[in-house]
C-alpha cells in the first residue's frame, strides 16, 4: 500500500510539474507577443516622428528657385542669336520655302 501512495503522489506531482510548465508556456507566449505589439508601436511611432521633423525642416527650409542661374541662361541665350532647330539648323527656314501658294496637289 505504501508503494501505491508513493506511486500516486509521484503521478500526481509529475501532473501538477507539467501543468505548471503548460502555464508558463502560455505565459510566455503572451508576453512574447505583447513585445512584438510594443515594438511594432515604437516602430510606427518613430516613423511619424521622422515624417514631422521632415515636414517641418521643410517648411523651415522652402526650396526657391535660382533666378540669377536663369538670367544667366537666358543672357547667354541671347548672344548665341536666332537660335535654330535640329529640323531647320542655325539658319532657319528660306524665305521661298515659307509660300503657301504654288502648284502643288496640297496648295491648289
Amino acid at each position: 500500500m505504501a508503494v501505491a501512495a508513493v506511486v500516486a503522489s509521484t503521478v500526481v506531482s509529475a501532473g501538477a510539474a507539467y501543468f505548471q510548465g503548460q502555464q508558463q508556456k502560455k505565459q510566455q507566449q503572451k508576453q512574447l507577443e505583447m513585445q512584438r505589439q510594443a515594438n511594432a508601436n515604437a516602430a510606427k511611432r518613430a516613423k511619424e516622428a521622422k515624417e514631422q521633423s521632415e515636414i517641418a525642416m521643410n517648411k523651415a527650409n522652402p526650396k526657391r528657385a535660382d533666378v540669377s542661374a536663369l538670367s544667366s541662361k537666358e543672357q547667354q541665350a541671347a548672344l548665341v542669336g536666332s537660335g535654330g532647330t535640329l529640323l531647320t539648323g542655325n539658319q532657319g527656314v528660306p524665305e521661298d520655302q515659307l509660300t503657301l501658294g504654288g502648284n502643288t496637289l496640297l496648295g491648289g
